[in-house]
């Protein structure tokens, strides 16, 4: 081989692992995330998250979720505080946005949410229900822990919003269920990355 061919060889060598570098640089990653409290209150939650490829920071994604209403959350209105409100997010469906500070899935982030929400509405001195939608923009902030040593997460999370009722009604009878326009939410989603 001569002088000539083997630096042409190098050079196709090098180019060929530099574009290759780059492809999975810039691969895009798909997780999965589940909000174990659902389930605890007899509901559930499945959130599809998306790293768009060329991006280190930017995750993007869609959920579902439902679950009984805690009293202690539903409490935290004074307004509804002991009135015996019995409340269901029979479905929420949400577009999600993150901005990771470091890496996708790893340490703090911020992100932005916008949901539709169906809930249920009953009380324990009226025998009838009543269902209402609302629209939520909440603005959340949280870390990513990744405790083993492969793609599972845990990614704990808080968030301000604002909540709108855009149909349905919140009274039963003489009774009508407050609805807070500001809302705040805890939680803790468990998540694995393909």
């Amino acid at each position: 081989m001569t002088s000539k061919s083997k630096i042409y060889l190098l050079v196709f060598i090098a180019l060929f692992t530099l574009a290759n570098s780059k492809a999975v640089a810039q691969k895009t990653s798909i997780s999965l995330e589940i909000d174990p409290a659902t389930f605890i209150f007899k509901g559930y939650s499945a959130h599809l998250r998306i790293a768009p490829g060329g991006t280190e920071h930017l995750l993007l994604g869609a959920g579902v979720y439902a679950m009984d209403m805690p009293s202690f959350l539903v409490d935290l209105n004074k307004n509804n505080k002991g009135l015996g409100w019995n409340v269901r997010l029979n479905m929420g469906a949400g577009l999600f946005g993150e901005y990771h500070f470091k890496e996708v899935n790893r340490k703090s982030f911020v992100g932005l949410q916008t949901s539709l929400q169906e809930f249920k509405i009953a009380n324990d001195s009226v025998d009838d229900e009543e269902k209402f939608s609302n629209l939520l923009l909440m603005a959340y902030t949280g870390y990513t822990f990744k405790p083993f040593d492969f793609n599972l997460y845990v990614k704990p999370w808080a968030g301000i919003g604002y909540a709108s009722k855009i149909s349905g009604e919140t009274n039963l009878g003489e009774l009508d269920y407050d609805l807070a326009p500001v809302t705040m939410f805890l939680t803790l989603h468990v998540g694995y990355t393909f």
